[in-house]
């Protein structure tokens, strides 16, 4: 593909899709979160009724659900059957089932196809928890945004949410199916103590180390 992949991993609230933002921002990419792609499955199957815990019905469900992947001004968009989940994609009762619902390997390959193919439409910085180990290994462009457990879960309780880090965590690492991990070549910024601003030159910095012409991009924007 003409196109290349910038790859942000890491786990829940450690700040990996505020900085992926940014990056996007600011080399002129357009940013895809993919959490929200599982996170557009959990919520449709909650509103259909169904069980994540209920695998074939929730396989049977993907089957026959429109997924439309776009993107607005620079941030990937997604519709399932036509529907824009809006904040629906952060309520309690998706982020309880997210994880059950993102460990199904049909749901994930389903995702993973799309994702892959963003690539054929423009350069990303796409985030998310395989997308340096499963979606995109041969980028040379990877980094792992991670986070202590304490300061992951004063950031969840600061938007409203009340699931545990820990659980999410586990529920991440254990699967079968594409786990959390640090990815082959994958740098590991540490981003407990940084603001935004400071997280978003370490990314820039990693990412000249790792190849990336960061001027080159910057000045294709003036």
């Amino acid at each position: 593909m003409s196109h290349f992949a910038i790859a942000i991993d890491g786990p829940a609230a450690s700040g990996k899709s505020t900085l992926a933002r940014k990056l996007a921002e600011r080399l002129g990419l357009v940013m895809v979160n993919s959490g929200a792609m599982y996170r557009a499955v959990t919520w449709k199957a909650l509103k259909e009724g169904i069980e994540p815990s209920d695998i074939p019905a929730v396989i049977g469900l993907l089957e026959k659900t429109r997924i439309e992947c776009g993107n607005d001004r620079g941030v990937s968009t997604i519709r399932i059957d036509g529907e824009d989940p809006g904040e629906g994609l952060r309520s309690p009762d998706v982020n309880a089932n997210v994880s059950m619902v993102s460990a199904i390997p049909e749901v994930r390959a389903r995702l993973i196809a799309l994702q892959r193919d963003q690539l054929t439409h423009s350069d990303v910085v796409m985030e998310g928890r395989d997308i340096g180990s499963v979606v995109f290994p041969d980028t040379p462009y990877k980094i792992y945004v991670d986070a202590s457990e304490e300061v992951r879960a004063a950031r969840r309780a600061d938007m409203g949410e009340t699931d545990s880090i820990r659980k999410r965590d586990a529920a991440d690492s254990q699967r079968k199916s594409s786990p959390l991990i640090v990815a082959d070549g994958a740098v590991v910024l540490d981003n407990s103590n940084h603001t935004v601003e400071t997280g978003l030159l370490a990314l820039l910095e990693i990412l000249r180390k790792q190849g990336l012409d960061v001027e080159a991009l910057r000045s294709r924007q003036l």
